[in-house]
């Protein structure tokens, strides 16, 4: 159950909400815009086993709109959203930093050991603690404080906070985030609080209370849930990525079963048992089903087609079944269809159908050669990044979402070209690229300039790049270590981190959400 809720006895009023002009806009990171403030109101939701309480912070009936924000937001936190916007990137690449929101200045967060209120609560507010501190560092928008800096007794509420021993050498933190954590043998509490440090006002940023089941599962997944809000609020509104999923491919005996674990490799588990070969799953935008490759019989002939897995139903469940080799799904920004290669007519090409395979439509119709591996620009829906062997070799082309106008992307070099991805903002496409004299390496590419930038560096071979939903992280695949396993990044090419370490992993896709 999710309950909004003030730690505080004093009451909360609202403010009236304003028209979404120009005054009341703000530019986030990734190129979003984020909308104008609005009224938020207590609120009501239930979910299986957990209750979520949350601080609403609202400031005083009848004031302007412009003190609701300075009332909400600490002056330190609206002079960063400024500075989001508007700094001089120190980035070099300025249309990347644009396009990703790296390369701006991060506030620094102290995040203290959350404290626990009996014995039986001290493991898991060790892992509460360390899970949030991991998600924070891993964001890409803030600088974590190290804890050996902190002082020696830390708040484990709003009471017990001295603003000066954060804000202040050796710490010197913008943000502190903070809180305890008490568990009985059928339920586990957590208060946590974020608060400005620089600010007088004794209003938390962020005040949350979790209850729930008391597994290590449960606590992992509330501490994702509280680096994302800590995110949320920090990056002007933009989605944190800690409660986000990757789908990927694990072998194991010959076999390719679907998988998927959480955005930091942890939970890591199995959904299909297909004993056959799966391959490149996608991700609905909904995140309620994954579209991938698989290898079944059709009439009596084993070939490569779509297949449809179902969160809701926890199976495979129903797809329509094609002559031919059918590969590469991809979703329509709304869910409705679904676009992939397939042979069934002649050369591969690619058609859209509804989201069950029916009424399949061919989109293209290259005289020679294969089409196949289309992403769907999420942002506007109207353009197809594909890769096509139609002029010798595998290079990248656009084209609009019913197949007209397709024009080849040309590079700086020769090639060959593969696995292109869109960032969700729709601004910037992800692919692997062999050079010439190189190996497979991930490049991002803003299609409009057709600027580029290289991301990895011959250490192995680095394909099948996926951006997260924060357009801030690609996970990928890579051999860098000797087997092919799972890695994320930042954007830019750093924090590269392993996800995977045993069996053979591939083709990873971010969960939408």
């Amino acid at each position: 159950m999710t309950t909004a809720l003030s730690p505080f006895s004093s009451p909360r009023h609202s403010c009236r909400p304003q028209p979404a002009g120009p005054a009341y806009r703000r530019q986030g990171l990734a190129g979003h815009e984020s909308p104008a403030p609005t009224h938020r109101v207590l609120h009501y939701n239930s979910s299986a086993g957990t209750r979520t309480l949350e601080v609403v912070l609202s400031p005083k009936l009848g004031a302007a709109h412009s003190f609701c924000i300075a009332r909400l937001f600490s002056p330190f936190l609206l002079s960063l959203f400024m500075l989001f916007s508007l700094s001089s990137p120190s980035f070099s690449q300025d249309w990347f930093r644009t396009g990703t929101g790296l390369g701006v200045e991060k506030p620094r967060i102290a995040v203290s050991d959350f404290a626990p209120r009996s014995d039986s609560a001290k493991s898991h507010a060790g892992l509460f603690t360390t899970v949030v501190r991991d998600d924070l560092a891993f964001s890409g928008v803030v600088e974590l404080a190290s804890p050996g800096f902190y002082p020696a007794n830390p708040p484990s509420q709003p009471g017990e906070l001295h603003l000066l021993d954060w804000s202040q050498p050796p710490v010197n933190a913008n943000f502190l985030a903070f809180g305890n954590l008490s568990e009985t043998s059928a339920e586990v509490s957590i208060f946590a609080w974020m608060f400005d440090v620089r600010s007088p006002s004794t209003e938390p940023v962020v005040g949350k209370v979790y209850r729930g089941n008391p597994t290590d599962d449960q606590v992992r997944k509330f501490a994702h849930q509280f680096a994302d809000e800590i995110i949320s609020k920090l990056s002007g509104g933009l989605p944190g990525i800690a409660s986000a999923q990757i789908a990927f491919i694990r072998g194991n005996s010959g076999d390719k079963e679907l998988w998927v674990m959480d955005y930091d490799g942890a939970n890591q588990h199995q959904l299909t048992s297909l004993h056959s070969v799966a391959l490149t799953p996608r991700w609905s935008p909904d995140a309620s089903r994954i579209a991938f490759t698989c290898f079944v019989p059709v009439t009596g002939i084993v070939s490569a087609q779509i297949c449809m897995y179902s969160f809701d139903a926890g199976k495979v469940v129903s797809f329509a079944r094609f002559r031919g080799t059918n590969t590469s799904p991809t979703w329509s920004p709304d869910g409705s269809q679904v676009m992939f290669s397939s042979s069934m007519q002649s050369n591969p090409a690619l058609y859209v159908s509804d989201a069950s395979g029916n009424r399949p439509k061919r989109l293209t119709f290259a005289s020679n050669g294969a089409d196949t591996s289309p992403a769907w620009n999420p942002k506007n829906g109207q353009l197809i990044a594909f890769v096509s062997d139609r002029g010798g070799t595998p290079q990248l082309y656009l084209m609009n979402s019913d197949g007209t106008d397709a024009q080849k992307l040309d590079l700086p070099d020769m090639g060959y070209v593969i696995d292109p991805a869109w960032s969700p903002n729709g601004q910037l496409l992800a692919f692997s690229w062999r050079r010439p004299n190189g190996n497979y390496d991930i490049y991002v590419m803003d299609p409009s300039s057709r600027r580029t930038l290289q991301l990895t560096r011959d250490s192995g071979r680095n394909e099948r790049p996926s951006w997260a939903p924060d357009g801030r992280h690609i996970v990928f695949e890579s051999t860098r270590t000797g087997t092919r396993q799972i890695w994320t990044m930042l954007a830019d090419g750093s924090s590269a981190h392993q996800l995977t370490t045993s069996g053979h992993n591939e083709s990873p896709n971010w969960s939408t959400r």
